[in-house]
């Protein structure tokens, strides 16, 4: 009887699916409590659209520069240390190959019989180097990409949360009439992002989705007290 072949799935966005949940978060509470804030002060919807288009945009760019410098300080942190190990092979090897066995023992491997990998190692500096960032240091080699993707990720996440809570207002005249169906749309989307999240993420959907409504929902919330009280 042919054995049937054992196929692993593992998820291996975490990356993207942090920039997106970073920058849909902000983008569905900031610019829904901005919206919210101004309804009680002006009861007209082009100014709050206007007003909310303008902070979409800002806050995208910001969001999107920081997620940009934040992947390029992790890029020269990871270049950085690599230099440090590369040049600590070189010159100190006795005492990097006594950190590879204590690697390995704590993982329950006795140095008799992590003698041979230790050695192989020495004979392949590059890779000694790599095994030494990964398994001492916890560091993986930076993707040359991910600043840049970080950032389009973000700042697009951003806009299209931005959108969710605005787009009453574009329909409705009476801005206080839109904020009622701004409340309802942000709500359904943070329930459809939190489910979405968790079929990527492993985690369970539903349980996913009404964490995501609850969190969301009070920063929310806290969010348009804070511009209510502002304005």
């Amino acid at each position: 009887m042919p054995s049937i072949p054992h196929v692993e799935r593992h998820f291996t966005a975490g990356e993207v699916v942090r920039d997106i949940v970073i920058g849909m978060a902000d983008g569905l509470t900031v610019p829904f409590a901005l919206a919210a804030g101004l309804t009680g002060a002006i009861d007209n919807s082009h100014i709050v659209v206007t007003a909310g288009l303008a902070e979409i945009a800002a806050g995208s760019i910001a969001m999107g520069l920081g997620g940009y410098l934040a992947a390029r300080g992790d890029a020269e942190h990871y270049h950085s240390e690599f230099e440090r190990e590369a040049r600590e092979v070189r010159e100190v090897p006795d005492t990097e190959a006594d950190e590879i066995t204590d690697i390995f023992q704590e993982y329950g491997v006795k140095p008799e019989e992590s003698r041979a990998t230790v050695e192989s190692l020495r004979e392949r500096p590059k890779e000694w180097v790599d095994f030494m960032m990964r398994f001492e240091l916890g560091l993986e080699k930076p993707n040359p990409a991910r600043a840049r993707n970080s950032a389009t990720t973000i700042a697009g996440s951003y806009i299209a949360g931005g959108m969710i809570p605005l787009a009453p207002y574009f329909l409705v005249h009476s801005a206080r009439g839109a904020l009622w169906y701004s409340v309802a749309f942000t709500l359904v989307a943070l329930l459809v992002f939190g489910y979405v999240k968790g079929r990527f993420t492993g985690i369970n959907p539903i349980k996913s989705g009404i964490q995501t409504v609850t969190i969301g929902g009070i920063a929310a919330a806290a969010a348009f007290l804070i511009a209510r009280w502002i304005t």
